[in-house]
């Protein structure tokens, strides 16, 4: 069965969205948190490079996901 692309595309923008929920979140629990911890400019900075990090990995793995479950047909 062939799948057509738009919907895997579809799935990775998914993907992407997801990762940047998990970026905003990550973002402001760890801008609250870090900034308990360090004074500024060092403590938001740390955390928006975790929410990165986060949120990049969020992205790649969710979007890998959601492909592939589209490849393979469940819905």
């Amino acid at each position: 069965m062939s799948v057509d692309r738009a919907e895997v595309v579809a799935a990775r923008a998914i993907g992407v969205g997801v990762g940047l929920i998990a970026l905003m979140l990550a973002w402001l629990i760890g801008n609250r948190l870090t900034a308990l911890a360090w004074d500024p400019p060092v403590g938001p900075t740390v955390a928006f490079l975790g929410a990165i990090l986060i949120g990049i990995t969020t992205a790649i793995l969710s979007g890998r996901r959601l492909a592939a479950r589209v490849r393979d047909g469940e819905r």
